[in-house]
């Protein structure tokens, strides 16, 4: 897997601003500004969502750095069910406006990745770690392991992940991408210590969630 570089906007979004922006532009060559003011509000919408900012990597050993932006919606104790074990969970709730650009929360090697249909439910409910479309990923470091489940949105219905089982990831690397509001839950031994609470805001990679 390569490194991903920083073009400020996220590749998975360059379509949607292009058909934007000539959307914009032809409205508004064929009929007036006035009525393309609503395309061009969209493409505004539409670039903040698609951002990819570069993110300082702390780099404190144990460290569990934060694999989305967000508000946190769980630490709590709960079972693993990838890998059949209790732990501490904490959940990343996204929204439209948050950046969607999900990266690695620790260095680690991808024991494997598992992707699961489901529904469409409100990404802040509880059910939605196990009722919906979710994408989990199970890394192994240092004899210990942390699952990391993209969990798709009320909105959002594209997840995507760019790794797989053998695949090594460097702390803060991206590895996928949510489209349009939507939640990772992140799965920790027990003995971690969290850093943050509920109702936290958070920034993928320069957050740190818990340490090890």
């Amino acid at each position: 897997m390569t490194a991903y570089p920083h073009p400020i906007i996220a590749r998975e979004g360059w379509p949607f601003v292009v058909a934007s922006l000539a959307a914009a532009v032809a409205v508004w060559a064929v009929a007036g500004f006035a009525w393309s003011l609503p395309l061009w509000l969209a493409m505004i919408f539409v670039v903040q969502f698609f951002r990819d900012p570069p993110r300082a990597v702390p780099q404190q050993p144990g460290a569990v750095l934060a694999p989305a932006d967000g508000r946190i919606v769980k630490v709590e104790r709960a079972r693993d069910p990838y890998t059949e074990r209790d732990t501490l969970l904490i959940s990343v709730f996204m929204n439209v406006f948050n950046v969607h650009s999900n990266r690695s929360p620790v260095d680690g090697t991808v024991e494997r990745v598992e992707y699961s249909r489901g529904s469409f439910v409100n990404a802040d409910l509880d059910k939605a770690s196990t009722e919906n479309e979710r994408n989990a990923m199970v890394l192994r470091l240092d004899g210990e392991r942390i699952t990391v489940v993209q969990v798709a949105g009320l909105i959002a219905r594209r997840i995507l992940c760019y790794v797989k089982a053998g695949d090594r990831l460097a702390r803060g690397q991206r590895y996928g991408f949510i489209r349009f509001g939507s939640r990772v839950d992140v799965y920790l031994p027990l003995a971690a210590r969290p850093r943050v609470a509920v109702g936290d805001r958070v920034a993928a990679t320069s957050t740190i969630l818990a340490e090890l």
